[in-house]
């Protein structure tokens, strides 16, 4: 039985009709759920579209004072208001010892020790925010100072970090010269307006015997 080209063409055109139609509902299908994740991922926050990429602030690095800590010339300090960021500021303090927030203009802070700093920042902020949450942050200590003279590889101030020793500061600069004593290094330390003079054996203190004094602001380290 011959074949009707007539009937083959009709056959023909319904195939490529039916193939069309099958292969535009895929295609219609799949813009629909790219559609769809492209609305979730529109709606998610940015820190679950791209990880870690929402937290971009880099959070703060609070120092840990040393003991009897008051807040000093060049201290670098962070005010934390709970939901006031326009009161949330870094600031240093500058050298007539204020530093200045929005609204509450100049602030005297020399001399104060953090609690004291957040009870005063809380009580001024009563009039502009309802029960304000203060936090003090010690952000960089500049103003806490000790010195180091004699025979040392490198003379000079130091900054004066939480918990620093005599032999922490000596190890600092370089360690003793070649010609220094250090059986004889001595701490000169002001105390009730008297100098006083601490005895310090290097010696000792690299073997982790003797002692080894903790520094106090305005020390001087004396390597004969």
């Amino acid at each position: 039985m011959g074949s009707n080209p007539r009937v083959l063409v009709r056959l023909l055109v319904a195939f490529a009709l039916f193939a069309g139609w099958v292969a535009g509902d895929a295609v219609a299908q799949s813009s629909s759920a790219d559609a769809g994740q492209h609305r979730k991922e529109s709606a998610a926050s940015p820190g679950e579209r791209s990880g870690d990429a929402g937290n971009d602030a880099a959070p703060v690095v609070a120092l840990q004072p040393p003991a009897g800590y008051r807040v000093g010339v060049d201290d670098e300090l962070v005010i934390s208001v709970w939901h006031e960021p326009e009161f949330s500021q870094s600031v240093v303090v500058r050298p007539d010892g204020m530093i200045t927030l929005p609204l509450l203009n100049d602030i005297k802070v020399v001399g104060l020790s953090t609690e004291e700093l957040r009870a005063l920042m809380t009580e001024k902020l009563k009039t502009l925010v309802n029960d304000p949450q203060v936090t003090i942050i010690v952000k960089s200590i500049k103003s806490m100072k000790v010195f180091l003279a004699g025979s040392v590889a490198k003379q000079g101030m130091y900054p004066l970090t939480s918990g620093m020793t005599a032999l922490q500061l000596i190890t600092q600069a370089g360690g003793l010269g070649p010609f220094a004593k250090g059986g004889s290094i001595y701490i000169l330390r002001t105390v009730n307006g008297k100098e006083t003079r601490i005895p310090f054996n290097y010696k000792k203190a690299l073997k982790g015997q003797g002692s080894d004094p903790v520094l106090q602001t305005g020390d001087m380290v004396v390597v004969p």
